[in-house]
Formats: structure tokens, sequence, C-alpha cells
């Protein structure tokens, strides 16, 4: 498979140069190859001629932006429709290319066609933002004679999870690139473990309100021959079963092909489980850890409105800065905004951006703070926010509407 970019086309034509692989590769890891949220339109056949074969593959490409916007529009909006060649230039990110065959004057393909989600979103008239899962934090693990890895080594399991573009998909997957401390806290001792407490701190490093597990094993005929792989969605820390299927390819080279399959079909299980209602996150990972003190919602000991004569708000230390994870609830993309705006009003707080979207659920900021979370904890509450203080993160509420402060009781006389 190879990726390219349209823009280029005459360029690279025109250079001789031809891509030959589409995955992207670290130093001790797999990164992932698009994460932009892409749409993506796969399948797109073409059979041109040309005068030359340079002629006919360029001519085959601009073909294929044209079938690949057709069958777009006519999967997001029901109708068919059709844009010059110059438009679609600026909306076709790359042109993925799943097979081709080049004559002399002959050009036969089968490809893939990317557009920019927000452009081609206004073109069509539909939201360039949908309804995304909470984050779910990737576990792929690989079952390859008899040995179970993860994050231990580069596997083509994780390699065809970081192939896997999840802009047509309304999962929020957090995909490690198996780099820094990755082997260490995602092995295949940690899918075996069931203890909230650990995987909660897990779950805190990546920004995550989850975990999938999604495992393949493989059985291999004899060398080089046919190749089986079982596959199975499994989800939380109690891995539990979402699905399974298995699928088999006849030689030992269609290896990538079988995986970058069977991760399509796990996606379209896992979406299945979200829409259900079997696949939703667990409400243990998200609590307090053991000894933090919640306050109910009907009792405020301090009201900000009123302060003391001589006494004024105490100065923020001039230590160095802490960078701290803050889970909110953000139902809207205005809740999500208005949460930002709210926090940067902070004193103390240099910024604060969202690192996880999650709309309909519980979205991931990033904030860098001048002082210590007790003191940013003390603060939040003091205007308005319930906050659950966990190990470099806090989880934050709104307040009930009906909710007041209780002034306290009068010392009785005599």
């Amino acid at each position: 498979m190879t990726l390219v970019q349209p823009r280029r086309i005459l360029a690279a034509l025109a250079l001789g140069v031809v891509a030959t692989g589409a995955v992207v590769a670290q130093q001790g890891g797999i990164a992932a190859v698009d994460g932009s949220g892409s749409f993506e339109v796969n399948g797109v056949r073409v059979d041109v001629a040309g005068t030359s074969a340079d002629a006919a593959r360029t001519a085959g490409w601009r073909l294929a932006q044209r079938k690949g916007w057709q069958m777009l529009s006519q999967r997001l909006t029901g109708q068919a429709r059709s844009l010059p060649d110059g438009t679609l230039d600026s909306l076709v990110t790359s042109i993925v290319v799943e097979s081709e065959q080049i004559g002399p004057n002959r050009y036969i393909a089968r490809l893939g066609v990317l557009f920019n989600r927000g452009r081609a979103a206004s073109i069509l008239g539909i939201a360039g933002v949908s309804e995304r899962s909470p984050a779910m934090l990737v576990v792929p693990l690989i079952w390859d004679g008899g040995t179970g890895t993860v994050f231990e080594r580069a596997t083509p399991w994780q390699a065809a999870w970081a192939r896997f573009r999840t802009g047509g998909s309304v999962m929020d997957y957090v995909r490690p690139s198996g780099t820094g401390a990755d082997g260490l806290l995602l092995n295949a001792g940690q899918v075996t473990r069931r203890g909230r407490g650990w995987w909660r701190t897990v779950l805190n490093q990546y920004g995550a309100s989850d975990v999938l597990i999604p495992q393949v094993r493989l059985y291999r005929q004899w060398p080089g021959g046919p190749v089986i792989g079982t596959f199975t969605a499994g989800y939380g820390p109690d891995n539990r079963l979402l699905g399974s299927f298995s699928l088999r390819v006849n030689q030992g080279d269609a290896v990538p092909a079988l995986l970058d399959e069977g991760v399509r079909r796990l996606d379209a299980l896992y979406q299945q489980g979200l829409r259900s209602g079997a696949l939703r996150p667990d409400p243990v990972l998200a609590a307090p850890p053991p000894g933090s003190v919640v306050l109910p919602d009907e009792v405020d000991l301090i009201d900000p409105t009123i302060t003391e004569p001589g006494i004024g708000p105490s100065p923020l230390p001039t230590g160095e800065s802490v960078t701290l994870s803050i889970q909110a609830d953000t139902p809207t993309v205005a809740d999500v905004e208005s949460t930002e705006a709210a926090l940067r009003s902070v004193p103390g707080i240099r910024s604060a951006a969202t690192s996880s979207l999650a709309l309909g659920g519980v979205s991931v900021l990033r904030v860098t703070f001048d002082g210590d979370i007790a003191i940013l904890t003390a603060a939040l509450e003091s205007r308005g926010w319930q906050v659950q203080q966990g190990e470099g993160a806090l989880r934050i509420r709104r307040r009930a509407a009906g909710a007041t402060p209780t002034a306290p009781s009068s010392a009785p006389q005599g």
C-alpha cells in the first residue's frame, strides 16, 4: 500500500519517484500513520489508457478523485455529487494505492482517497465534528508462536493498528507508539491484571477513560503457507468479550492484509457495542482513590463572596509549575469552550487545552498551574466546582443549580 500526496502527482511522476510503503516507523516504536480524522473512501477501481504510462497514471488518479467524491457524497448525504478537478485538488489530502498495474499506455488500479474533513463537511453541508466515544486506550495483544506480545517489541499487530485511520469511526482510540514506558506499563501481563487502582494509574498516564484489548492468535500451517487468525474484541480491566471471528490467507506474505481486515472488523464490533450500550467505561475507574474526601453538593464550607476584614487572597507560591490532567463532563461543544475559559480564569493557571475530546462523555484537559495541586483544588472548589483529586489528575463537576452554601449557625447567647 502506497500513500501519495496528490498535489505532488505531476512532480513525482516527472522525477520517477514512487513511494513503497505507508507505515511510519520510529526507533523502538510505531507511530500512527494518520490521526487527522480525514474522510476515507476505499476500493475505487480505475482502468485508464493514455499516451504514456505517466499520463495514464495521472488520469487514473484524477478519475479516482471524482469517483471517490461521488461515493463519499452518496454515503453522507444520499446523493452523488460532482466537483471540478481544481476544487477536488484542494479537498484531497492523499491517494492510497492499494494495488496497481502499470503498462506502457494503460493504468489499472484499486485506490483509496482521503478528503479533508472540515472542507468536505462544509461543502456537503454536514457537521464536521461528530460525537465520539470516551477516550479508549488500545492495548493490541498478539499471540504468535505461543508468545503473547503487546509493546515489548514492535509487532505486525501494532503496525496494523497504526495504519488504521480512525476518521470514519466514532471510537476515540488512544494508540501508544510503543516508546518510552509503554513497554513497561502495557505488556502481556498487564492484560491479566484486574486491579482497578493500578489500571486507574495507567489510564491517567494516557488520558483515557477505559481500555480496549483487541487480540489476535496466528496459526501457521507451515512456513510460508496458509495462516489463520482468530480475533477477539475485549474491553475493560476484566477483558470482557465483545465478539470474535476468524480470517484466513493462503500465503504468509499476506499476513499484513489479514491483520488490516481484522482491525476494520474489530472497529465495527466496538462501534456496535458502543451503540448498543454493551461497551461503556467502568465507573470504578473514574472513582477517586481511597482516602480522598468529597464534600456533598448541599454543603459548602467556604463562601467565596464573604471575606474577613484585613485578610486578602493568599499569594501564589513561587515554586515550579505542575502539569496535570483534568477530567470534565462535556455534553456539547459549548461546554468544552466554557470549561476551558473557566479554567484559564483561575489565578495561577498558565494554560488549559483539551487533549482528548469526548462529546457527550468525559473529556481530558491538560493544565499547567503555578503552585501545588492542593491549592488548585481549593481554588476550583471556591468557584463552584466539585473536585475529586487523584494522582496527577483532577475530576471536576459543576455543582447542582439548587445547591446553595449554608451559613454557619450563630453561637448561643449566655
